[in-house]
C-alpha cells in the first residue's frame, strides 16, 4: 500500500520496472484508441488509416520509393543546422550567463530575433543562399539558435553564487572560477538543453523542406499531402517521432555517463 502511495508523491523515485511499464502502457493505449477509431469505422481511412494500412504503406515506401534516402537527407539537414547552432550558441550563451557585459550587449538582440518565425525568412534565405542544402540548414539553424543560446545563458546564470563566492574566498582567480566552477556546474544543464533543442530542430524540418526539395521526410510528407496519401504522411510523422526518441535516449545515456552522480535510483 505504501509503495502504491509513493507513486503519487511529488518528485519521489519509482522502480524502473514501473517506469518502463507505464511508458509502454501509454503507447499501447494510443494504439488501442487508434485501432478502435479506424477498424471500428468511426473515422474514414482518408482522414486516419488503420495501423495495418500504415504498416503496408511503410513497406511500400521503403521498398519502392527509397525512403531510407529521404531519412538520411533529413537527418543530415537537421544535424547540420543543430550542430551549427550549438557550436555558436553554447559558447555565446556561457559568456552571456557569466559576464553581464555580454548579456547586456547580446541578450536584447536575441530576445528580439527569437520571436520572428523561421518560415518568414525562407524568401530571404533563398535570395541569399539559393535553393540548395544551405538554405534548408539555415532554416533549421535560425529556428534553433536563439532558444538554445538563451537557455544556455539561463543555465549558466543559475550557477550558485555561493559556489563562486567560496572559490574567490579560497583564492581562485577569475579565470579559474570560470573554468573550475561555472563551466563544470553548468555542463549538466547545457547537455540537457542540447537534448531539448535538438528536438526543436526537428520541428522545423517540414518547413525547411517545403521549397525546392527533392528528398527528405518533409518533402515526402508534402508530396503525399498533394496526392491525398494520408498513410504516407503518417508514416513520415511516425519516423520523425522514432528518430526523436532515439536521439532523446542517446542524450539521456550521454547525460548519465558524463554526470553519473545526478542519476537517481529507480528511474532510467
Amino acid at each position: 500500500m505504501l509503495q502504491k502511495l509513493k507513486l503519487f508523491v511529488p518528485k519521489a523515485d519509482i522502480p524502473a520496472s514501473v517506469y518502463v511499464s507505464l511508458t509502454v502502457l501509454s503507447f499501447v493505449l494510443l494504439l488501442g484508441a487508434w485501432s478502435v477509431l479506424t477498424y471500428g469505422g468511426f473515422v474514414p481511412p482518408l482522414f486516419l488509416p488503420t495501423p495495418g494500412q500504415i504498416i503496408a504503406s511503410a513497406v511500400v515506401l521503403f521498398t519502392e520509393f527509397d525512403l531510407t534516402k529521404d531519412i538520411l537527407a533529413s537527418v543530415a539537414r537537421v544535424t547540420g543546422g543543430f550542430l551549427l547552432a550549438a557550436v555558436i550558441g553554447v559558447p555565446l550563451g556561457i559568456l552571456m550567463g557569466s559576464l553581464k557585459v555580454f548579456e547586456a550587449f547580446v541578450e536584447p538582440l536575441l530576445g528580439f530575433l527569437r520571436y520572428m518565425p523561421a518560415s518568414a525568412f525562407i524568401p530571404l534565405f533563398i535570395l541569399w543562399l539559393g535553393i540548395g542544402e544551405s538554405e534548408k540548414v539555415a532554416v533549421i539553424f535560425f529556428g534553433t539558435f536563439f532558444q538554445l543560446t538563451l537557455m544556455v545563458m539561463d543555465v549558466t546564470k543559475n550557477v550558485s553564487q555561493a559556489l563562486i563566492d567560496t572559490a574567490y574566498t579560497l583564492g581562485v582567480s577569475k579565470r579559474g572560477v570560470f573554468w573550475r566552477v561555472i563551466l563544470p556546474a553548468s555542463m549538466p544543464g547545457i547537455v540537457d538543453t542540447l537534448r531539448i533543442t535538438f528536438g526543436w530542430a526537428w520541428t522545423y524540418l517540414v518547413v525547411a523542406e517545403i521549397v525546392a526539395a527533392s528528398s527528405g521526410l518533409g518533402h515526402m510528407i508534402m508530396q503525399s499531402q498533394r496526392f491525398l496519401k494520408t498513410s504516407h504522411i503518417i508514416v513520415g510523422i511516425i519516423i520523425i517521432g522514432v528518430i526523436g526518441i532515439i536521439i532523446d535516449l542517446a542524450f539521456k545515456w550521454l547525460y548519465y555517463r558524463l554526470f553519473p552522480w545526478l542519476r537517481k535510483g529507480g528511474v532510467a
